[in-house]
């Protein structure tokens, strides 16, 4: 078998066989394919595509390639979540506590963020002392006891992922839905899961751009998800803002929590975790239908019982579990400054990757992946897009470590808004959900 005989037959347009596929990631992770034909086959791929059984294979090849976590040893449903990115998403936080406090078990590999923002993993960093290298036996131990575990990936995990993407990151190829498909997915099955629910992010702060672009990329996953044995949906939502008002870690750890405190009666983030959540409570068989499944979410806000949830798996990964409760134990930035609207008027648009940038450029996120993140810093916005906002009154709080950094900040944020003289019509927050 030939790497160029394989690239020409996906050029023209031909499928390549079950053992095809794993010839090429096979040889890819050992080296005995070079980087110039793999990154051949992937432009071949972004042309010609595959269909369901090669993204399947090439799925499960890139699975194989490196350790599966064996959830066998936690009883009950386990389940998992994943989002394709987004500015100011803290959707695990108030996810997995809350379902939970259900009753399905969350055993979750998350990652830390490179760009924008920090990851889930960073997030959780924010409570004094918490681990997130933790083994595999107590990782197992705690969903056992207490229901949920987030813990940081290993590098054992989808290697062939890891060198895969960090190719088409540089040759162009990242669009491709097949390539796209088989990155999320290898890692998610990889993890063992018995239920996968995907959050698609949709618009200008997000991969996929447009709706057409979100349900081809959503029925994709769920497709290659469900010919592997897994209950999946997929729930595409609207990133044409960041979501909610906090970017930055510890501001994105308070927001979360207010969400589980009660303290947030509506808004974007709550719909989301309460609609992928009643998703993830049906598929578990734990609720006999949405309409029953939200319900039961949102009396473990009215109870406490998502709180302490939270709460017991910070204690239980070495965390300080009063952070949950007072805020002053959380990383809190040196400085704060508000960004004062000039004209008034209505927000038309809000910038997300923009916004995300600011953050960054505060601290919040990584340029590379050496960098240090200032978990105190980021922007907690006052006007969403719709919002009618007077002049003199604040768009946003930049939260910076000095004061040199925070006008910086204010000055990129103001370009981040776009304000209309007239009154905006706010798009859905939920695009559509796929099963």
């Amino acid at each position: 078998m030939q790497m160029t005989e394989l690239i020409a037959k996906k050029r023209d347009g031909g499928a390549l066989t079950t053992e095809e596929i794993g010839f090429m990631i096979d040889g890819y992770v050992r080296g005995e394919i070079p980087d110039y034909q793999m990154s051949a086959m992937c432009m071949a791929i972004l042309f010609s595509g595959m269909d369901d059984r090669e993204v399947l294979d090439l799925t499960m090849c890139m699975m194989h390639s490196g350790e599966t976590l064996d959830l066998s040893p936690i009883h009950g449903v386990k389940a998992d979540k994943h989002s394709t990115g987004g500015v100011g998403d803290k959707t695990s936080l108030v996810l997995c506590p809350m379902v939970a406090a259900c009753g399905v078990k969350i055993a979750k590999m998350s990652g830390r963020g490179l760009g924008h923002t920090g990851g889930t993993i960073d997030k959780l960093e924010s409570f004094p002392g918490f681990v997130t290298g933790i083994s595999e036996e107590r990782f197992f131990d705690n969903v056992n006891r207490i229901g949920i575990a987030i813990a940081g990936q290993t590098a054992e995990v989808c290697p062939a992922d890891k060198k895969l993407y960090a190719l088409r990151d540089v040759t162009g190829t990242v669009p491709s839905i097949p390539l796209i498909v088989s990155s999320i997915m290898s890692k998610k099955l990889a993890a063992g899961a018995d239920v996968i629910v995907l959050d698609v992010k949709c618009g200008s702060g997000a991969f996929m751009k447009t709706p057409e672009q979100a349900r081809e990329l959503a029925e994709g996953l769920t497709r290659v998800g469900k010919l592997a044995g897994r209950k999946c949906a997929a729930v595409i939502t609207d990133m044409d803002e960041p979501l909610g008002f906090a970017v930055g870690n510890a501001l994105e750890v308070k927001e979360a929590i207010d969400v589980l405190a009660g303290r947030t009666e509506a808004g974007e983030l709550k719909e989301l975790c309460l609609t992928l959540g009643a998703n993830m409570l049906a598929l578990s068989g734990l609720a006999a239908d949405e309409q029953g499944a939200r319900a039961k979410l949102e009396a473990t806000i009215a109870d406490g019982s998502a709180l302490r949830k939270l709460a017991e798996m910070v204690e239980a990964q070495g965390g300080d579990s009063r952070a949950v409760y007072d805020f002053s134990l959380l990383p809190d930035a040196a400085f704060k400054r508000e960004v004062p609207c000039e004209e008034g008027g209505y927000v038309a648009h809000i910038e997300a990757d923009d916004v995300g940038l600011v953050s960054m450029h505060l601290g919040g996120g990584r340029v590379t992946k050496e960098s240090a993140i200032d978990l105190s810093v980021g922007v907690v916005l006052h006007k969403k897009v719709g919002d009618r906002v007077e002049p003199g009154e604040s768009l946003a709080t930049i939260h910076a470590s000095d004061e040199g950094k925070a006008a910086r900040a204010e000055e990129l944020l103001r370009k981040c808004y776009t304000l209309s003289p007239y009154p905006v019509e706010k798009a859905p927050f939920i695009k559509n959900i796929v099963k």
